[in-house]
């Protein structure tokens, strides 16, 4: 009598030598004030994380604590070192910058301009939605120039780090660039992260595949309703 060969449903696994890549959006920085605006670093704003930002930081570093992380990236705009710090520390690893995946640079709109004009429905807001190009913003980074740096960015840190995992804290515009190039999706498909959210990507050579997208389980329990500060 023959054997019955039963045939279980795969698990993903790493391919050999791919990287993986924790995604983690910052967390919530200071509020913008037109009468203060945000310092800046080679023309982009660099606010600091505020009270709810540092303990979104705090719960990320909880939450990746027990994962191999073999290093730990940021930009060269506080608000990630300031994320990544309370996970540096947990892990003994020193954070390396990475400044190609800084936020995308919004010309006229930098110093925290930008959230103003979006919140009040300025047109040139409308139509960067519409057109799905952050360049309708007077000054702003071509979006090609935009695909390339961060697309380098990714490759050079898996490059360096074959059959490993890595956290880089980065920005919401650069993350759903990096998943837009992942996915073929339209340019501002998972342009709405939240901060402190962690998305997956593994790196295998020219294939990127997206594994988890805004994953806020360490934050928040709900889905669909806005979430309260946990400050």
């Amino acid at each position: 009598m023959s054997e019955t060969r039963e045939y279980r449903q795969l698990r993903f696994s790493r391919p050999p030598g791919a990287t993986e890549i924790l995604l983690v959006r910052h967390g919530e920085s200071v509020a913008a004030r037109a009468e203060a605006p945000f310092p800046l670093v080679d023309g982009q704003g660099d606010p600091e994380l505020d009270a709810n930002g540092h303990e979104q930081a705090r719960r990320v570093a909880e939450r990746l604590a027990e994962e191999d992380i073999a290093a730990v990236y940021v930009t060269n705009l506080r608000r990630t070192a300031e994320s990544a710090a309370p996970l540096a520390r947990l892990l003994g690893l020193e954070p390396i910058v990475e400044a190609d995946l800084r936020e995308v640079h919004l010309g006229e709109w930098e110093g925290g301009e930008f959230r103003r004009h979006v919140t009040e429905g300025h047109p040139i807001a409308l139509r960067m939605r519409e057109e799905q190009r952050w360049d309708v913003i007077p000054g702003a980074e071509p979006t090609e120039k935009f695909s390339a740096r961060v697309r380098a960015a990714i490759g050079r840190i898996a490059a360096r780090h074959p059959e490993q995992c890595v956290a880089v804290f980065t920005h919401g515009g650069t993350i759903g660039q990096i998943l837009a190039e992942a996915s073929s999706s339209r340019p501002f498909a998972f342009s709405g992260s939240d901060n402190g959210a962690v998305s997956h990507l593994v790196v295998h050579g020219d294939r990127w595949m997206i594994r988890r997208y805004n994953d806020t389980g360490h934050l928040y329990p709900g889905f669909s309703r806005p979430p309260e500060p946990l400050t």
